[in-house]
């Protein structure tokens, strides 16, 4: 009898327990699923507010989840700090504070997932802005880190026509280096960074070529590189094409 209420206590404790891990799991379950539809729906909100041109709305969303291990909340937050640095309204006080913040973010979203290509991307871009708050030597020393994550971002997307823009502009700015950023560059390293303006070209070209008129920049500097290269037939049909851009955002405008 003892026996048999001991046999029967120790069933009833290990169905109890089974309850209990069964309950953990499925409520384990349901806080996955809620927590994917929750990213997913910050996301979605993410993406209808950079589409609009909502930059402070878009920013202000995105803050809130800066402690997310969600790389792909984590480079859509560097992006938005950073476009709020770029605003003509925001302090340039504000816009230091900011490009810091939007680098951080975006190393965050690159150590979650190295195979991101829009986390190479923002740390890319994120880390030419810092450079711009701490001088030439710096911005030249990044440059070749900046160029080697656009070309892995396009390495994981050969169609994102932004990042191949960005390699555009990298190629333009070397082209267009003066001479004592140039003798800075020769001090940094035994054989310096260096392009052309053709091989900018080429980058633009392959750009419109990914996605048609998706960027009035790249519109610009299309025109910019062909006055360059001295032809001015080309250049004119290039910065109409920016000219008549619709303008959705201040970029837009100042392009």
């Amino acid at each position: 009898q003892v026996l048999r209420k001991s046999l029967q206590r120790g069933v009833a404790l290990s169905t109890g327990s089974f309850l209990v891990y069964e309950g953990h799991k499925l409520i384990s379950v349901f806080a996955d699923v809620h927590a994917s539809f929750k990213v997913e729906d910050i996301i979605e909100q993410a993406d209808y507010l950079y589409g609009s041109g909502e930059t402070e709305k878009l920013y202000q969303l995105l803050i809130q989840h800066k402690n997310s291990d969600d790389t792909e909340l984590l480079w859509r937050l560097a992006r938005a700090s950073r476009d709020l640095a770029q605003l003509s309204s925001t302090s340039a006080e504000k816009k230091r504070q900011l490009a810091y913040e939007a680098l951080e973010y975006a190393k965050k979203a690159l150590e979650k997932n190295e195979a991101n290509f829009a986390a190479h991307k923002w740390y890319g871009i994120c880390l030419s802005d810092v450079g711009d708050f701490e001088g030439i030597k710096t911005k030249i020393g990044n440059a070749i880190v900046i160029k080697e994550h656009f070309q892995r971002a396009v390495e994981l997307n050969p169609k994102d026509a932004t990042t191949i823009h960005l390699i555009g502009i990298w190629c333009y700015s070397f082209a267009e280096m003066p001479w004592y950023q140039r003798k800075i560059a020769a001090t940094l390293f035994a054989t310096p960074p260096t392009s052309t303006f053709q091989e900018a070209l080429h980058y633009f070209h392959m750009a419109e070529e990914a996605d048609p008129n998706f960027y009035s920049k790249n519109l610009l500097f299309l025109g910019k590189t062909y006055l360059k290269l001295n032809n001015k037939k080309m250049a004119l049909l290039w910065l109409s094409k920016a000219k008549e851009y619709p303008a959705h955002t201040e970029e837009d405008k100042q392009v």
